[in-house]
């Protein structure tokens, strides 16, 4: 359709939810499918001697990968994307980044996967780290005066959901001459992009709400600058550890869905939030959703929602905590989150397990922690089987003294 001036008119920007949708539709040229087919060979004809097509061998580049590292680019609001194998092959991947003596300053309260790869790999002398709180006040100063290589930032962070100011902790990355990096796992682009603040690397672990179904392990890192994209993925294609097609398909597949999923996660988690905060089994919620949660205003501004990752300390100890999950039904005991049905875990036995007592003592995470993903399932089923798990914990047996009931002997 034209203008009266013949001219084209020109068609206001996509929203993110359909540009979700539409990654890759109607793109194949040969059959017109209108989603594109996987293409798992492992490797590409040269069209002669000498002349390579776009794609030689799926390691290095496969176009079924890239259809998924587009669309993050595009949602993130990047220059270019990386899809690797898993969550921790995005992580390891960014830390090609940083050299021997090079310091890499993390959140304190980061995934246990993470805590572990950044301990473990300064142990070797691959670089240096210091775990701090990015939440603290004074935290701006210590990035000035320690001058990181490489600032990691997990907001919310996992397991206690405490909010870092991503205007303030970037800017100060960035006058330090820091690499910003933002694990935005918990949110997925569809609750937050935080290249709109500044961030150079944006890593998500894509096995959770990316993909939403908890039938792909996969990871990506989406780079602000091209030129960072470029070096990233000639790491990638070094080290061997790029997404496979079949599981770049599958993962593309859930990203058409994320912000159908998102809504109706968010609205549970508000729910199941209420529920927590009136029953006497819980001490105390964490959930940047509530205004006394802190940095509950700057999750408001930086957020477009809250997310659905809860988490809240049971009352009595280990053993409130084994009662409630043991009666729950439709909250399944299991690693990992982001996906369509219900999810509870253990922090300090299960996604945590890997740091030491003093380590998790820092991080706040106590033994009657519990963390819950939030899925899709009717809330008002989410809402019965919490009120019975926790009825369950607030219920303790009076003890049966030795010797004050008789018990017959025989048959």
């Amino acid at each position: 359709m034209k203008d009266r001036a013949g001219a084209t008119p020109s068609r206001p920007p996509r929203k993110p939810s359909t540009c979700a949708v539409r990654a890759g539709i109607a793109s194949d040229l040969h059959h017109g499918a209108v989603v594109p087919p996987i293409h798992l060979s492992s490797t590409f004809a040269f069209d002669g001697f000498g002349k390579k097509r776009l794609y030689d061998y799926t390691r290095t580049g496969n176009p079924t990968r890239e259809y998924l590292a587009n669309a993050l680019a595009e949602l993130e609001g990047g220059e270019g994307g990386i899809v690797t194998s898993t969550g921790m092959s995005a992580v390891a991947l960014v830390l090609q980044l940083v050299n021997p003596g090079d310091l890499v300053l993390a959140a304190h309260d980061c995934y246990g996967g993470t805590h572990r790869l950044l301990r473990s790999l300064a142990a070797r002398g691959h670089f240096e780290v210091a775990f701090v709180n990015l939440t603290d006040d004074n935290a701006t100063a210590t990035i000035a005066t320690r001058r990181p290589k490489l600032l990691w930032i997990e907001t919310p962070s996992n397991p206690l959901l405490r909010i870092t100011d991503l205007s303030a902790t970037v800017s100060a990355g960035h006058d330090a001459n820091a690499i910003v990096c933002v694990d935005n796992t918990f949110l997925s682009p569809a609750l937050q992009r935080p290249i709109e603040f500044g961030a150079d690397l944006v890593v998500h672990s894509t096995t959770k709400y990316l993909n939403g179904h908890s039938d792909v392990v996969g990871g990506a890192v989406v780079a602000a600058d091209a030129a960072l994209a470029e070096e990233l993925a000639w790491w990638a294609n070094c080290l061997g550890i790029t997404g496979s097609p079949f599981d770049s398909f599958l993962t593309l597949r859930g990203v058409r869905t994320l912000h159908a999923r998102m809504g109706v996660h968010n609205e549970n988690a508000g729910r199941v939030v209420q529920t927590l905060c009136g029953h006497d089994s819980v001490e105390r919620v964490y959930y940047p959703g509530l205004a006394s949660h802190p940095g509950h205003a700057v999750a408001a501004r930086q957020q477009d929602a809250f997310g659905a990752m809860v988490s809240f300390e049971v009352r009595g100890g280990i053993e409130g905590v084994e009662r409630f999950v043991n009666a729950l039904e439709c909250f399944t005991l299991a690693e990992s989150l982001g996906g369509v049905e219900s999810l509870v875990a253990h922090p300090a036995t299960m996604t945590h397990a890997s740091m030491d007592d003093q380590a998790r003592r820092a991080a706040g995470i106590c033994e009657s922690l519990v963390r819950l993903s939030v899925g899709i399932e009717d809330g008002d089923d989410l809402i019965a089987d919490l009120v019975n798990g926790l009825d369950v914990v607030a219920f303790t047996p009076a003890p049966i003294e030795v010797g004050a009931v008789e018990v017959a002997s025989g048959g």
